[in-house]
Parts: structure tokens; sequence; C-alpha cells
């Protein structure tokens, strides 16, 4: 089946066909680091690591550049504001290079734990600079920007197809809409490729129209181009980048090289705490580490990937606790898988592992199915629970039969493959990958328990439980097996 991606620029879905035969050139606009990462970003690029996850699982070569915006761009959505980084470097009463470093770092290390795959090539806007002179230069050139007191704008009257992506005209907008407009602009949509920087404006370049620094836009233009190419297959971003951001780097890039930008335009939903859109100044505001304090890394990736990554998410910890339900019930059949694998085995099973080899592979299927239809990981992960299904239709069985282990092992890494590999989700037994002895004896306690059970000694089995549980260890007795947890 091919791979269908819905296409922002279209607002349809479009079969995908890359530039270039077997690899995929993917940008995504990447955070501005001036305060800790929230969960707009974890649902943003946890999305995007699943789309590259799937189309390196599908064999393409993915060349995936993801930007760090390391030079602060405006508070408002014109000209006119407060840099971001500035204002809260200067509230930290710090350099503004030590900030941006230290929230940097703050956004990989989360990206880390959320088991997010690092793109192949990080650029910080600071450390391009020469490449966003060049570009304005040849859209001054070309006619299309003009400079005035040392700010260069970009004039969208030279590009007649402004508004192409987000189906907005520069007359719709409203000066009033923005603080002021600045002197010497032609249009209030023109937006700056480069500001003058006045003098305690500490981030600032050289530039033929004097010191300064460069506007928002330019910066992924420039950077997607140096390393993508002036065409390039797919642009990723969150909804909330879609106008200006996404339009005017369509706008400055097609009027610099007279081709093609991006050809395919991605854009995940944006995202609601409780039904609000999340603001510190609601008191709503939950940072990535928050999350995963109260859920765990996993669960909380679990829950970005259970809805679509186009639709809006509303985040409340009811709804992660209810999605962590999903996971585990997950997890449990890769330890029944594990446990089946693990018994002594019976002659026999042959019509029943022969079955099960063909529903597996209606699973797989199913699962490809839905990946390939826009990535759809809602309808992915139920497939992967058909399977679980019918894994723990056979590993929960008291007796193992020789013929079927090797069905159940196929069905089991099936499972780690598609919801490990693909979706990125931890999927051995719970605990298993904290390095240490306690998962593997608790798995020993409980295999134990399990056979007093089938032997009807209930009161050793219990005697177990409850030893657990005074050393912190919850166990939950499940019709497709037992789980466990810490607290």
């Amino acid at each position: 089946m091919a791979l269908w991606i819905y296409n922002t620029l279209s607002r349809q879905k479009e079969e995908f066909h890359p530039l270039h035969p077997g690899r995929v050139n993917l940008y995504v606009c990447g955070p501005t680091v001036y305060d800790l990462p929230h969960l707009g970003h974890a649902k943003s690029y946890v999305s995007f690591d699943v789309v590259v996850r799937y189309l390196r699982h599908r064999g393409y070569d993915v060349l995936y550049v993801q930007n760090i915006t390391d030079v602060g761009h405006l508070t408002d959505d014109g000209d006119e504001g407060e840099d971001k980084i500035l204002r809260r470097a200067r509230e930290r009463r710090i350099e503004p290079m030590a900030l941006v470093e230290l929230y940097m770092r703050e956004y990989f290390r989360c990206m880390d734990q959320l088991n997010v795959v690092r793109p192949d090539i990080s650029p910080r806007a600071t450390g391009h600079i020469p490449e966003m002179i060049a570009l304005i230069q040849r859209l001054i050139e070309r006619g299309c920007a003009y400079v005035v007191d040392g700010n260069v704008y970009f004039d969208v009257t030279a590009y007649p197809h402004y508004g192409k992506l987000s189906r907005r005209r520069p007359e719709e907008q409203e000066v009033g809409v923005r603080i002021e407009m600045a002197a010497g602009k032609r249009n209030p949509a023109d937006f700056a490729l480069w500001k003058a920087a006045d003098p305690a404006h500490l981030m600032r370049w050289p530039s033929p129209w004097g010191e300064g620094y460069p506007g928002w836009h330019i910066e992924c233009s420039a950077m997607a181009m140096k390393y993508l190419g002036e065409t390039f297959d797919i642009h990723g971003a969150g909804v909330d980048n879609l106008f200006p951001h996404n339009e005017d780097e369509i706008a400055q890039s097609e009027c610099a090289t007279q081709k093609p930008f991006a050809r395919y335009w991605m854009h995940n939903g944006s995202l609601l705490v409780n039904g609000e859109k999340m603001s510190k100044s609601k008191g709503n505001f939950v940072t990535i580490d928050e999350g995963i304090r109260r859920h765990g890394a996993h669960r909380l990736r679990y829950y970005v990937i259970s809805s679509h990554y186009r639709s809006q998410m509303d985040y409340s910890d009811s709804a992660v606790t209810e999605a962590g339900r999903g996971l585990e019930r997950l997890r449990i059949a890769v330890q029944n898988a594990q446990r089946y694998l693990a018994a002594p085995a019976q002659p026999g099973g042959e019509a029943e592992a022969a079955a099960l080899r063909e529903r597996i592979a209606t699973q797989r299927q199913a699962f490809y199915d839905a990946m390939d239809d826009d990535f759809n990981t809602p309808a992915a992960l139920a497939a992967l629970f058909g399977l679980v299904t019918e894994l723990n239709r056979v590993a929960t069985a008291p007796q193992a039969h020789a013929a079927l282990q090797p069905a159940v092992r196929e069905g089991m890494e099936t499972l780690l493959t598609l919801g490990g590999d693909v979706l990125g989700l931890e999927l051995q037994p719970t605990g298993a990958a904290e390095g240490d002895l306690v998962a593997p004896l608790v798995e020993l306690l409980l295999s134990i328990r399990q056979q007093m059970r089938q032997q009807r000694q209930f009161a050793i089995a219990d005697e177990i439980r409850s030893r657990l549980q005074a050393l912190g260890i919850t166990v939950e007795d499940r019709p497709e097996g037992s789980t466990w947890r810490k607290g």
C-alpha cells in the first residue's frame, strides 16, 4: 500500500513520492530555547518522531533536520515587541547565551526521556547568520525586500501567492493586530528579515545594513535550504506556526529561489490543558518534567500517540492515567509471551500455530494500513491490541505446546518491533529497563506464585503477594495475567 500524507498546502491527502527515490529530506521547526520544554513540545516532537521512525522502518534513508532558535524572536506576531530570550536572560540575570545553553540541554534531556530520536542535524540560528544575510541579500536583489533605517523587510506584494498555505491574504490583516506598524514599512503584512539592534541589544551581528539580528522566519528558510536543498520533501511544524511563520518561510524562500520550497507540509494539532489553551497566567502550564513526574515518560509518550498527530489534544491527569492502562496491556502481552516461551512444552499445537500466524499477519497488515494512512497512530494501536488479544489467547493457557512457541515468538517480536521500534514505546516488562535486580526477581516470584495458584496453593500465593506489597511492589491480577508496579 502507498503512503498517504495530509498536505496542509493542498488541504487533502496526497500519495507520498519523495524527490529522490528512497530518500526523504525532512525539516521540523524546533524550539525557541528560553524556558523549560512543555507539553506542547512533547505533542509536536513525539508526533514527528513517530513519522521519522516509520519512514525509516519502511526503508527510507531519512535526513532529519530540526533547528534550535537561540536568537529570540518577538513576543507578538508582528515586528515590534520584546525579544523573549533577552527578556528571560534579564529576569534571570545571566548572559543570553548562557540561558540558551541551559534550556537547549533541558530540551534534549526531556526529549531523551520521551524516547525521541535526536535529529540528524540540530542547527542553531546563531551559527548560521552568514547564510541568513546571504539569503536576505538575494531577496533585496530580486526586489522582494527593502531596507529602512537598518531594518530589512520582505515585501509581501512581491509574492503573488502569499497566503497559499494559511489561506490568509495580506489584505485580511489589520494593523491593529500589532502593537504599532513600524515606521518605514510599506504594508502591515510586510515582515522583518533583519532588525537593527539598539545600543542595549546584546545579541547583534554586523551586516551590510548595520549591526542587528535576524528576524524569526528567515532562520528556518536559510537552515532548511543549507542542509536539505532549495526544494525538499517534508516540512513539519505545530499548527500554531502555520501563520505567520510557515507562510513567511514559503514566501521568502520561493521568492529567492523561484522554486517550490517544501513539497509536503505537515502540522500537528494544538494542545489544551483541561479544555483551555496552556498559559502560565491561567495556572495550567505543564512542563514535560512535571508530566513525567506525574505519569512517567513512557505513559506520557503513549498518551501523545494515542491521538492522531493532526488532532487537538486535551491534556488532563485522568486522561493520561487512562491511556496508561493501554500501555500496560501491551506490556502484559509481552510478559505473557515470555512466560509461555520459557515454559516446558508438550507436543502438539500445529493447527493452532498456523491459525495464530495467520491472525498475526492480519494485525500486522492492519498496522501498516493505518500508518500508511497519514500516520494514523490510534488505528495502529488498535491493530496492536488485536495482536495482543491473539497472543493472550494462546500465551495464557496453562500448558505450552512446542509447535505454538515459534508462533508466539513471532507475535511477540512483531509487537516489540511495531510498538517498540516504530512507535517508540517501552514494552519490556515494567521495571526491566531500570538496570537493577528488582525486575527479574519480581518476575521470578510472580512465576512461582502463578504455579502455586495453578496447584491451588492459594495461601502461598497470597503470602508472596503480601510480602511484595510490604516491599512497595503492587501486584494486579487480570484475566490476561499478572502485572506489577512500584508503589
